[in-house]
């Protein structure tokens, strides 16, 4: 089960007074992690965790000799340039070192004159990947979008038969992987109109994102030795916000009948921290299945997971066009949702994708494939906004969109949010389309 401890209580305070402020997504209670170093110089990528508006070096952090024992050993780990080897110690490890920095960065902690000197300012840093990412898959958790996707080519039976049997998902390509930052050109590939004949080679003209949320596998499991459900969540380190860009023109030419090839293969962007399971504890929710629908098997089924298997987790995604960064207006929303609606569980995709002896490794990423709520406002994808392209959105600056246009930035946030607990925020991820090459 998921417990709560010391590091959740809402009541910490920090002696980093920005970790103090409501609206912060890094509070005390949070503490992610991520790859970083100072902009502009040649140093080393290391390990840090984000504490208000400041990042804790944990290189510079090691070198101060303050813990020893498991704490230690995971901060050693931890200060290299990608988290690989301390994802892969195991949750007790994690929690560890989270409860020693929790410690050490609270009011009144005896370590604040030592733990000021490994301080780096946000503003100051660039990011890398937190991991080395061996592999990545795309899931297709969201009913919601499947049946808005199913509804434009099947209206009369929106969902194929397997989709409320079995988490689907697809391997994606791991080397396209990049952090928040990476602009990348608008793609290229074969594009067959619906009256044409023959397909063309074109740049996409139906260039798409979607607002997912990103896995990150911790402790690995033996190939041939399938992870149940109930220990699903001890390999998971934590989640971060992914876009997974779609080029749905060359998607529906070459989808048929293997999936998704270039349409997604070319770029996939993620944002920089990895917010750890134990953070989220406070955020938690029960997991049902409609009882009218097929309840999943037995070794996708727990009670724990029905208990405490979803995240309520608020997702959004807004558009910055050229005209308004020239114009110096503000991004607008256009898209808010939760993972909460989710019809299969991490713990569910992690159980499902090592069942047949898979083996996953720290550093492996889960996407959740794009997460839509019910409601109009709640897609997280424009194929869904604009039903198919035919209902553009209006950007209330006398702009329209169907899909994005060189030039957009979509910037991508999710963050946790109750009354009586501390705010818990996963960061963003930005990313401008470029025109092709």
């Amino acid at each position: 089960m998921i417990m709560l401890n010391e590091t959740h209580d809402p009541s910490l305070q920090s002696w980093v007074a920005s970790a103090n402020e409501s609206g912060t997504d890094f509070s005390i209670q949070n503490l992610p992690f991520a790859a970083f170093r100072r902009q502009g110089t040649d140093e080393a990528f290391r390990g840090g965790v984000a504490i208000g508006d400041q990042i804790v070096d944990l290189a510079a952090l090691q070198t101060t000799g303050l813990y020893d024992g498991l704490a230690g050993k995971a901060l050693d780990a931890a200060a290299e340039s990608r988290l690989n080897r301390f994802m892969d110690m195991g949750k007790e490890t994690w929690s560890a070192l989270r409860l020693a920095l929790s410690r050490s960065l609270r009011e009144g902690a005896s370590e604040q004159s030592q733990l000021e000197t490994c301080l780096v300012a946000q503003a100051d840093a660039e990011y890398a990947l937190p991991a080395q990412i061996g592999d990545y898959t795309d899931f297709y958790a969201s009913i919601h979008h499947a049946r808005n996707i199913g509804s434009l080519f099947r209206p009369d039976n929106p969902l194929l038969p397997n989709y409320q049997w079995v988490p689907i998902g697809y391997h994606g390509r791991s080397s396209s992987l990049d952090v928040s930052g990476a602009d990348f050109p608008r793609p290229c590939g074969q594009i067959k109109a619906p009256d044409a004949d023959i397909p063309v080679y074109a740049a996409s003209k139906r260039l798409d994102y979607e607002l997912e949320v990103g896995i990150y596998i911790g402790k690995g499991n033996k190939q041939g030795q399938a992870i149940t459900i109930d220990k699903a969540e001890d390999h998971v380190f934590g989640l971060c916000v992914l876009n997974d860009w779609s080029a749905r023109d060359m998607q529906a030419w070459e989808y048929q009948p293997l999936g998704p090839f270039l349409a997604k293969n070319f770029a996939s962007t993620l944002s920089p921290w990895i917010i750890t399971t134990e953070a989220l504890a406070p955020f938690r929710t029960n997991w049902t299945r409609p009882e009218e629908d097929p309840q999943p098997l037995d070794y996708l089924d727990s009670d724990q997971n029905r208990q405490q298997g979803g995240f309520d987790l608020k997702l959004e995604v807004l558009i910055e066009t050229k005209k308004m960064r020239n114009e110096g207006t503000a991004p607008i929303s256009i898209g808010l949702t939760n993972f909460d609606y989710s019809y299969w569980t991490v713990a569910q995709m992690v159980a499902h994708h090592t069942v047949n002896g898979c083996n996953l490794r720290a550093g492996d990423l889960l996407g959740s494939g794009t997460m839509s709520g019910p409601d109009t406002g709640q897609e997280g994808a424009l194929i869904e906004r604009t039903r198919g392209g035919k209902e553009p959105v209006d950007l209330g600056n006398g702009e329209m969109r169907t899909f994005l246009e060189d030039g957009d930035k979509v910037i991508m946030r999710a963050w946790c949010e109750q009354d009586g607990k501390r705010r818990i925020g996963l960061g963003s991820v930005e990313s401008t389309v470029l025109p092709k090459l």
